[in-house]
């Protein structure tokens, strides 16, 4: 729940987070609310000099005029903690006025000012003012800005004004305008009403330099910055306060329904942090694309931008609501902090909502945006230092390259390119940064690497566990992809409480007789072998006394049944085993300790930015929908699903980028998982909704988005809605994965377990 990514980064965000903890701690923050000018003297006394010292208030502007010399990634990570403690006063207008003045190429004293904290800026989003000519090149404004944040109490107030040649956006001294205070939902900063009144603005004023649409664009990553801040303080509280809390003798975060708010209150968090992190990403790139004269592709900053504003807001709201809920009475109460993140994170939603171009919402904007070709490329930058490897990387390919069909696969898996991450012979022992470049040079020659499906976790669990023997008859012939894999795990009895299982395997004469049944079986038709989970000793408890073995599918006693499926098809089968002989030397690892080995994969997850699991469920399918038949009332479902599916794109990056860094993913890869999968679902649910009566015909194989005459396949969508809905049972169910994200990210106590057989 950060944006900080890298080590500078973190260290950025942890001096910040100290020096709010020291100078800001929550009593002072409280009597900011409680006082009459919402800590505005706190602020400029104490804050203001303390941030000025601290490089904050400068960190995106120039060292020319006493900055830092950074950009807005940087700046986007000290809001964060600013937002996270919730600061009193005017940082985050004053931060935002000196970005849109060295945006418009406006330098020197004025910048200069507000980087070194001798004075506070403010920034109207929205404003009825007209201006027109006066005398030499002077603008005369007349009119006002309601909902000004900071004008109270700021020396420089940015303001846009309609102008004939259009909108131009100009730098006054608050000193010529009339600003009264308006009362503020937000109790620790103060909002504003500025009227100017035939108020004279010279030339060098006039922020002519300024792009279409810059304000608006900085101020959604600035005010989404902070309310990342308040939504990781919004996680945090909760479940912190629901490890502590008992209700009914056990603390309420091992209830299933507070663990799955606080759950769900991260992956909002997440989700969030991503979108907001790349915008500013984004905004940096197009500060750097200005100064080329040549511009190979488009930064997508308004694209990222709008992707950012259409979830962060609302996920700061939404989980400091969720916090309040958590926290029960007490965070009903004025004496708890809760209602002002809630009072700061409603203020930046209205004042977000009302800054967006076009009169539209930020989603709407996403979707047009969309529909008009626009994207952000999801890209991962190398930390450099890779040119030799990657060298030597490319010439070994370059001779694969030359080969087609079995012989291409055959020289892959002889090169240990298949899981290259796995360690050698059978891999490369590759890090994090070896797999991004051969993944890299391996999409960049266009070849495909077989894919193992089941195979790619049998792979790991036979290195780690398998004997020499099981090794050597199995990995080549799987990396190969000579022969698929099944996995028979689920039980009709046991779902994804997998330590549930009844299947039992007894031992027998030179092996083991296996019987039960397993369900949920993929490839099960096709596959030759199978990794297999039984119990061996059900004197033992749940986890311990299963044993993990290899399957042959041809063995007598195996009986696989097609599982027809609410679509009509059969993915899955039934697999049922009756008295089926394992041989010894199918058995991996030690009697009883098959449950260690079946989990094996979480800890070997290869470092990839592959593609989500969409199955032509995804945002190209919609696009291609939604250009058809989704009107204005639309276009917001629309923009929301094309923002959630680059924060999944993007939340692999960020996976990657921790990786490179050294440093555990954290909930990244749960809650991508998560998100994935309901994503498909939305995204099939919406097009066929998009269809209209068409979406009643029966549900059809084959097909595609749109019928041969441009219009949305109903029937296509109804399959897809039918078939998505097993993606958020398959592999773990939704609830499950909830569990997980609590426990495991959030440190929630586990469920109690359950009593043991015949208690």
């Amino acid at each position: 729940m950060t944006l900080a990514l890298t080590e500078d980064h973190a260290q950025l965000a942890e001096s910040v987070r100290s020096w709010s903890a020291r100078t800001c701690p929550p009593s002072a923050v409280r009597a900011a609310a409680d006082g009459d000018d919402s800590g505005d003297a706190f602020y400029r006394g104490t804050i203001r000099p303390g941030l000025a010292e601290l490089g904050v208030l400068g960190l995106h502007l120039p060292d020319a005029d006493g900055g830092q010399g950074a950009g807005l990634a940087e700046l986007a990570i000290a809001v964060e903690e600013l937002g996270r403690a919730l600061v009193p006063g005017a940082a985050v207008p004053t931060v935002l006025a000196a970005a849109v003045l060295a945006s418009a190429g406006l330098s020197g004293k004025i910048v200069a000012s507000l980087a070194q904290g001798h004075g506070n800026g403010a920034v109207a989003l929205t404003a009825d003012i007209r201006a027109h000519a006066g005398q030499g090149k002077d603008l005369i404004l007349t009119g006002s800005a309601d909902y000004v944040l900071g004008a109270p109490g700021a020396d420089l107030v940015i303001l846009p004004a309609q102008a004939e040649a259009g909108l131009v956006w100009v730098a006054v001294d608050a000193s010529s305008l009339d600003i009264s205070a308006v009362e503020s939902l937000d109790l620790t900063r103060r909002l504003g009403r500025v009227t100017a009144s035939d108020v004279a603005v010279p030339a060098d004023r006039q922020l002519t330099g300024l792009p279409a649409g810059m304000v608006a664009d900085l101020a959604a990553v600035i005010f989404c910055a902070e309310a990342i801040g308040i939504a990781g303080w919004a996680v945090t509280t909760a479940a912190d306060y629901a490890k502590l809390r008992h209700q009914f003798g056990r603390p309420i975060g091992q209830f299933q329904a507070v663990k799955h708010r606080c759950a769900r209150m991260l992956v909002a968090a997440e989700q969030a942090a991503a979108l907001v992190w790349d915008a500013a990403r984004a905004m940096d790139d197009d500060s750097a694309a200005a100064d080329l004269t040549h511009v190979p592709e488009n930064t997508g900053r308004e694209f990222a931008v709008a992707a950012a504003a259409s979830l962060a807001a609302d996920a700061a709201v939404s989980c400091v609501h969720e916090c309040i809920q958590v926290l029960g009475g007490i965070g009903y109460t004025w004496e708890h902090d809760a209602h002002l993140f809630y009072r700061r994170a409603m203020t930046l939603r209205s004042l977000l909502d009302a800054a967006c171009p076009a009169e539209a919402s930020w989603r709407q904007r996403t979707a047009a945006l969309a529909l008009d070709g626009h994207r952000r490329r999801v890209r991962l930058e190398l930390p450099g230092g890779e040119d030799d490897l990657r060298s030597s990387i490319r010439s070994e390919l370059a001779e694969i390259g030359k080969l087609t069909g079995a012989e291409q696969t055959a020289a892959l898996a002889a090169g240990r390119w298949v899981m290259p991450h796995m360690p050698k012979p059978w891999g490369r022992g590759a890090g994090a940064l070896e797999q991004l470049v051969i993944d890299e040079e391996l999409r960049a020659a266009g070849i495909r690497v077989p894919g193992l499906v089941i195979g790619a976790w049998v792979v790991p669990a036979l290195i780690q566990y398998g004997t020499a023997q099981q090794q050597q008859r199995f990995l080549p012939a799987t990396l190969r992809a000579d022969y698929l894999w099944c996995q028979l795990f689920s039980e009709p009895g046991a779902g994804s409480d997998l330590a549930g299982l009844t299947t039992r395997a007894d031992r027998v004469d030179g092996g083991w007789k296996i019987t039960g049944q397993k369900i949920w079986t993929s490839l099960a038709r096709q596959a030759a072998w199978a990794i297999c989970i039984a119990r061996t000793d059900p004197a033992q408890p749940r986890h311990d006394g299963i044993s993990y073995f290899l399957v042959d599918m041809h063995s007598p006693g195996i009986e696989v049944r097609p599982l027809r499926e609410i679509s009509g098809e059969s993915f899955f089968n039934q697999v049922f085993l009756d008295g089926v002989f394992v041989p010894d030397d199918c058995l991996v690892g030690e009697v009883n300790k098959g449950w260690q080995i079946a989990r094996t994969t979480l800890a070997n997850e290869r470092v990839s930015l592959s593609r989500s699991w969409t199955f032509g469920s995804g945002v190209p399918e919609l696009l291609q929908v939604a250009r058809v038949a989704a009107g204005p009332g639309r276009l917001a479902e629309v923009g929301e699903l094309v923002a959630v599916g680059q924060s999944i794109e993007l939340l692999g990056v960020r996976a990657a980028v921790k990786q490179l860094s050294g440093t555990e993913p954290g909930a990244t890869g749960s809650v991508r998982k998560l998100l994935t999968m309901r994503h498909a679902q939305q995204v099939a649910e919406l097009c066929w909704e998009l269809s209209g009566p068409a979406g009643a015909l029966g549900s059809r194989h084959g097909g595609g988005p749109l019928t041969a005459g441009g219009e949305p396949d109903g029937a296509h969508w109804a399959r897809q809605v039918l078939i998505t809905r097993a993606f958020t049972i398959g592999g773990g169910t939704t609830d499950v994965q909830l569990n997980i994200i609590g426990e495991r990210m959030l440190g929630l106590p586990r469920d109690p377990d359950p009593p043991a057989a015949g208690g």
